[in-house]
């Protein structure tokens, strides 16, 4: 028998082999024909909030496309961080996972003196389930009306221009400190236990500005009680389209927005995590989800796990760098 004969037999055996194993792995992952039981969705917060109710609304729209009951279970506490470390210490199957946030994921980390999850090691994204788009808002009587003056005014000696947000350490004040940094501005920080407060101080006048999530402030714009001066997203708002950017009103590449995603506990089985983006993106693709997100002032953002993964990664090194410089710290 011919030395070629018997490396050619080799290979056809080994290929062979590794054919089987590849046959056999494939089978038995459809064998187990996941899901095959409920999905526990963890919300780190309470109910009745923006975060918790699209929630909901994404759990409900995929049980129907899995044929499997998704439900919520909210553990709040320590602004997300308990909820989100339950899920990053549970079995990586595919059965429990977490609506995480960009406060939870990119700030928490940078502002508790120990947070008990890694952000970047202990989950695996499935995918961004949205951008909340945020406006700076003024009271009308203000002295200063557009982004440029405000900060023009902040640096006047002697001034004290303030801003209201829902909380240290919120996105929302995270992203006016980075403004702070940018401009050189010296706009002053009013924490408030959530936005409704802020809301009333700012329209009465109690506070200047207030910068927070489109959708809460949009009813007090149209009547006029509230100055929209600016939105830091990428592009105008659909809701609000004579309304500036930061961008268009010179401050370049300035581009700060909430987001909301699905993630599940790291080592999760690939497979799994693809499936549960392509059935996330084909409920994010509906119009009844876009509609019904939009009234949440959430703007429906479907894409891969790794377009997620690197935008939770530049985030959490550019709010870092913010957190550090302002000395930002958790109540």
């Amino acid at each position: 028998m011919s030395r070629k004969f018997l490396q050619a037999t080799t290979r056809w055996l080994t290929s062979g082999f590794a054919l089987i194993l590849v046959c056999a792995g494939a089978q038995a992952f459809a064998q187990t024909a996941y899901p095959n039981k409920p999905i526990r969705l963890i919300v780190p917060f309470t109910p009745g909030g923006v975060t918790d109710t699209s929630g909901r609304l994404i759990a409900e729209q995929l049980s129907r496309r899995i044929g499997q009951q998704i439900i919520v279970e909210n553990k709040p506490g320590a602004s997300g961080n308990i909820g989100s470390a339950l899920v990053a210490s549970s079995e990586p199957d595919g059965y429990t996972l977490v609506l995480g946030f960009d406060g939870t994921m990119v700030i928490n980390p940078h502002i508790f003196e120990s947070v008990p999850f890694d952000t970047i090691k202990d989950f695996a994204p499935i995918g961004k389930i949205g951008e909340t788009i945020l406006v700076l808002v003024a009271y009308p009587k203000f002295e200063a009306q557009t982004l440029q003056e405000i900060i023009a005014l902040s640096k006047q000696p002697g001034k004290t221009v303030n801003f209201g947000s829902s909380g240290v350490g919120s996105p929302q004040h995270v992203g006016m400190e980075l403004l702070n940094q940018r401009t050189g501005s010296r706009l002053v920080h009013i924490p408030y236990k959530g936005g409704g407060q802020a809301m009333i101080d700012v329209q009465g006048g109690n506070i200047p500005l207030v910068y927070t999530a489109v959708a809460g402030a949009y009813p007090h714009i149209k009547t006029g009680r509230l100055n929209a001066v600016a939105v830091s997203s990428k592009e105008r708002a659909s809701s609000l389209p004579d309304v500036p950017t930061f961008i268009e009103s010179g401050i370049p590449d300035f581009v700060v927005s909430g987001w909301v995603g699905l993630f599940a506990p790291s080592k999760t089985p690939r497979p799994v995590i693809a499936y549960l983006n392509r059935e996330l993106n084909a409920v994010l693709e509906t119009p009844e989800v876009k509609a019904k997100l939009d009234t949440l002032g959430i703007v429906s953002s479907p894409g891969t796990p790794e377009q997620f993964a690197s935008e939770i990664k530049a985030d959490f090194d550019r709010y870092g760098i913010v957190v550090k410089a302002a000395g930002i710290k958790a109540d």
